[in-house]
């Protein structure tokens, strides 16, 4: 029976070719953008509208956040290219930064298998 310290078993993880670094720093920058903008759309501009009757900060943030949201979607399909993720974990991924703090513990996720 091997162990999992087995050099003849255990998988080496391969260092990281400079694309998929850069992919993956654009992919993580992105991430905390779209989740702070979220967070500030639902717990700030939202509430400022429907409960103070003010859409001014909803008027900026939510085109602001769409903006940021297509810009996640091309950082996470370039990582998802370089890396050969498959499909559902494309849409998971991509997905994360539509639910609150999800996309905080997708990119933390997603780094943590990358870099390990």
């Amino acid at each position: 029976m091997t162990s999992p310290a087995d050099p003849a078993t255990s998988a080496t993880p391969q260092p990281l070719t400079p694309a998929v670094r850069g992919a993956l720093t654009r992919y993580r920058v992105i991430a905390y953008i779209v989740g702070v903008m979220l967070l500030l759309l639902l717990f700030v501009a939202m509430p400022l509208k429907y409960l103070a009757d003010n859409p001014s900060a909803m008027n900026v943030i939510g085109p602001m956040h769409g903006f940021l949201y297509v810009v996640y979607l091309l950082a996470t399909f370039d990582l998802f290219r370089r890396v050969r993720w498959s499909f559902l974990r494309l849409v998971l991924v991509a997905l994360a930064g539509t639910i609150p703090f999800l996309s905080f513990y997708a990119e933390r996720k997603t780094t943590h298998e990358l870099t390990a």
